[in-house]
């Protein structure tokens, strides 16, 4: 699963969303790392809407403007818990082998 899509699920894990608020989310969630423009937002929202990820909450007038609420569908759901078991065992094993590994010392070659 890419980036976006990891941070765009997480956004929406414990409540629906609308764009505006996705993007703070996303921002929120990687410290500030990652800045979701406004086309990047709304394509990877159509395409997460076409995979069946996402669903439409609600749709709304606000101040003249349409707003769009955004929802984890089950299968979203599954899908970014599935993902986070697989980041946990990439940790688990990273942390493993970093606790292991002995430093090596510029300049030597073994």
């Amino acid at each position: 699963m890419q980036e976006p899509t990891l941070l765009l699920l997480t956004a929406l894990a414990d409540a629906p969303r609308h764009g505006y608020a996705l993007i703070q989310e996303v921002a929120a969630i990687s410290d500030g790392r990652v800045r979701m423009r406004t086309g990047t937002l709304y394509g990877a929202l159509d395409r997460l809407l076409g995979q069946g990820l996402i669903e439409v909450a609600s749709d709304e007038v606000v101040d003249g403007r349409a707003r769009r609420t955004y929802a984890l569908t089950d299968g979203g759901r599954a899908a970014l818990s599935a993902e986070t078991e697989r980041l946990r065992a990439v940790v688990v094993e990273a942390e493993r082998r970093l606790s292991t590994a002995r430093p090596r010392l510029r300049g030597v070659t073994a």
